[in-house]
């Protein structure tokens, strides 16, 4: 597993680095996100859907649990914080088997249910909008993504 780590210094920077993800993805996909609340993981995921060219704007679906936007692929965003001790499947095999791209934040509280390929995202907040971010991929696919991120 060849990880990768990045520092974002604003909250331009992290979209922006979520938008040039956005056009290595392809159907199928499945990109989780690991951090504090408020280290950058719904800012990054306005940066995919901005590269997925999704119109409507982006916010935490930690109400409704599972938010899905229109653009090139579909994007579901899926905030997993609120199924903390459940064992309830809300049918995430139909997302992540879907025609779109899965972004799941708080992703270990469904670990089980996530599929062995995918690519993790951990961020760390830093002084200011300072961010570091790891990329850690679980696949071949997935390391050369993370590949091409960094170039």
């Amino acid at each position: 597993m060849k990880q990768k780590q990045f520092e974002t210094y604003t909250a331009e920077d992290t979209q922006r680095l979520g938008q040039k993800l956005a056009l290595l993805l392809r159907p199928n996909d499945v990109i989780t996100l690991s951090g504090d609340l408020g280290a950058g993981k719904t800012t990054f995921t306005k940066g995919i859907g901005t590269g997925l060219g999704v119109m409507r704007m982006i916010n935490s679906p930690t109400f409704t649990i599972v938010k899905t936007y229109h653009g090139e692929l579909p994007l579901y965003h899926i905030d997993a914080y609120r199924l903390e001790d459940s064992e309830e499947d809300i049918g995430f095999d139909e997302y992540f088997n879907g025609d779109g791209i899965s972004v799941v934040e708080w992703p270990q509280f469904i670990e089980s249910f996530l599929p062995d390929e995918r690519l993790d995202f951990i961020f760390e907040r830093k002084a200011g909008d300072k961010r570091l971010i790891l990329c850690e991929p679980k696949g071949e696919f997935f390391e050369y993504v993370c590949e091409e991120l960094a170039r």
